[in-house]
């Protein structure tokens, strides 16, 4: 155990483990993230679903709570979850593969640090799938003390079935992560999420 109890950083955590979702559309949010994610149930009843992807035992936990109501859009709370995929052709291929399951991204956007496809569960919540555009934190950390982002933080959008189309010819992932420069953007711009059945 460290013994640097005197320090006035709070020690931080090792990694982001998981996220838990509450819901009064359990079947379909359950079945939702499992194709999104391409996840199993380590464990699953009537009420509660743990899911994962990778080596840890749960990414996403998902609780049919009596009494939740839908999502208010308006709201406080968290905005979006965002999922990391190692290169520009993996973003692309689930892209693809969650189109062919029905599943229809509401935003696709290069950040300059990222290049990003939204999407959005049955109940609202945002998900975020990325790719980094920099092969160094360092070289991001420039990008994004730039005056260029200072002036648009948010980024320049894309058309995903283009990046596919892009990619298929063989244009090279480095061309494709260059962010075009579009001038002054701000959150206002940010298209408003689609408005979800009751």
């Amino acid at each position: 155990m460290s013994s640097n109890k005197s320090s006035d950083k709070v020690i931080s955590p090792s990694k982001l483990a998981h996220v838990v979702l509450r819901t009064g559309k359990f079947t379909a949010m359950v079945e939702f993230y499992k194709n999104f994610l391409g996840a199993k149930a380590t464990y699953e009843n009537e009420f509660l679903s743990f899911l994962t992807y990778d080596d840890e035992h749960h990414r996403i936990a998902i609780g049919a709570v009596p009494g939740t109501g839908p999502k208010a859009p308006n709201a406080a709370g968290l905005e979006h979850i965002a999922f990391s995929f190692n290169t520009l052709e993996d973003l692309a291929l689930a892209y693809q593969q969650r189109k062919a399951k029905g599943i229809l991204p509401i935003w696709s956007v290069n950040h300059g640090p990222t290049t990003s496809i939204y999407y959005q569960d049955p109940d609202g919540n945002q998900l975020e799938t990325q790719v980094d555009n920099f092969d160094t934190i360092e070289e991001a950390n420039e990008m994004m003390g730039s005056k260029a982002f200072a002036e648009n933080p948010v980024g320049v959008d894309f058309d995903p079935e283009e990046l596919v189309r892009q990619l298929e010819s063989g244009m090279d992932q480095r061309e494709l992560k260059k962010r075009a420069d579009i001038g002054p953007r701000g959150i206002d711009t940010i298209p408003p999420p689609p408005l979800l059945a009751a």
